[in-house]
């Protein structure tokens, strides 16, 4: 067998994906798989732009903070109104 189609086998198994859902603000109910149960997850929402530069995006910003006392599937993030 090729050593690296081993290493690469061997790293793709080692990654936990896990679900995780959304709770409150514009992403209420939505379910989605990470890894590494991130403590902090940003969703952005592309806005319309009438008058910018060529190129230019820009996007709304929305914070969801991990709940810490949930300990398995589904993971629950709690929309951050405060958070900038």
């Amino acid at each position: 067998m090729d050593e690296t189609k081993l290493v690469q086998g061997a790293m793709t198994d080692a990654v936990r994906w896990e679900t995780a859902v959304l709770n409150g603000g514009p992403a209420d109910g939505v379910r989605l798989q990470l890894t590494g149960r991130p403590s902090v997850l940003q969703v952005s929402h592309p806005c319309r732009v009438e008058s910018a530069p060529e190129g230019m995006q820009i996007a709304a910003l929305h914070i969801y903070r991990r709940d810490l006392k949930v300990k398995s599937e589904p993971l629950r993030y709690g929309f951050d109104g405060v958070s900038p």
